[in-house]
């Protein structure tokens, strides 16, 4: 026959132990919080100093206990704050990339600002500027280093007039059509131009190599008389290009030659200036006419 389910505790020695604990728990706290009660109304200051005593006992299971339980509190904002890092951090380097290119664009717009002075002063300073444009492409399939600009016929572009930007010569019109031009640059093979040495106007004779630089040859001299870093302007000799155009820099020397860099660089170039074909009688027409003027300044009282 199976035992019974539940046993009454006068069965089980075990359970019999348990429930005379128990008891003897209850009723000894039970006269030692009547003991206590009777202590803090016939004792105050006794209690006070009991009640103190059992507090420095107990700080350090109250403390860490406080702690755990302060701990606890704050799991929850602990494992959300873990969850929404990640969220964070990604609007962060969002802002961080919106902001890079924020500084870019300012960049960008800063040399463009001064570019457009640049040529402006340009335009303001030489009576031989036709109009301004940009350099918008180049003609891929062309075997000479062509640029195109966005002006044509139609703004007074003709085929032969010089293109120049704020830094120095970029080229000539080769063709022009309606409302575009094409500019056979400085680096061409094709394209010849007198220039003259700044520092003491040694005469030679730029041409393209079609690699991104110029070569430049001294004219009557036996020797090469470049050095590097020397800068060359446009000379006006045999017209075209007007006299003190910046050219190049010498980079290096090749025998006879010197290799150098245009200062007009066609890959950064953007903005450029149209002008006149430059006539060497222009110039004496020029000075005849700045002679009169300063004269009869001189002549008012």
């Amino acid at each position: 026959m199976a035992p019974p389910s539940k046993r009454r505790p006068g069965y089980d020695r075990k359970a019999q132990y348990g429930l005379f604990v128990s008891y003897v728990i209850a009723i000894v706290g039970a006269l030692v919080g009547v003991l206590l009660l009777v202590l803090s109304i016939a004792d105050p200051t006794g209690f006070s100093a009991l009640r103190s005593a059992s507090a420095e006992v107990t700080r350090p299971i109250s403390s860490n206990l406080r702690a755990l339980v302060i701990g606890i509190g704050n799991l929850d904002e602990t494992i959300a704050a873990y969850i929404n890092a990640g969220s964070q951090n990604a609007a962060l380097r969002r802002q961080v990339d919106a902001n890079r290119t924020k500084l870019i664009e300012a960049d960008a717009i800063r040399q463009e600002n001064f570019r457009l002075k640049r040529l402006l002063r340009l335009t303001e300073t030489d009576t031989g500027v036709i109009t301004a444009g940009h350099l918008i492409s180049s003609t891929a399939t062309s075997a000479a280093r062509v640029a195109r600009l966005d002006i044509g016929r139609s703004r007074g572009v003709l085929p032969g007039m010089p293109v120049r930007g704020p830094e120095g010569l970029v080229g000539r019109v080769l063709r022009s059509g309606p409302n575009t031009a094409d500019v056979l640059l400085l680096i061409d093979e094709g394209n010849v131009v007198p220039v003259r040495r700044t520092k003491d106007n040694i005469p030679g004779i730029s041409t393209g190599r079609g690699d991104g630089t110029v070569e430049i040859r001294a004219l009557n001299t036996e020797r090469n008389p470049f050095k590097p870093g020397d800068v060359v302007v446009t000379s006006g000799i045999g017209g075209l290009y007007r006299p003190n155009i910046p050219v190049a820099i010498v980079a290096r020397l090749a025998g006879d030659r010197a290799i150098a860099i245009p200062l007009a660089n066609p890959s950064r170039i953007e903005l450029v200036v149209v002008q006149t074909p430059f006539r060497p009688a222009e110039t004496a027409r020029e000075d005849a006419a700045n002679a009169a003027a300063q004269a009869s300044n001189a002549s008012v009282p």
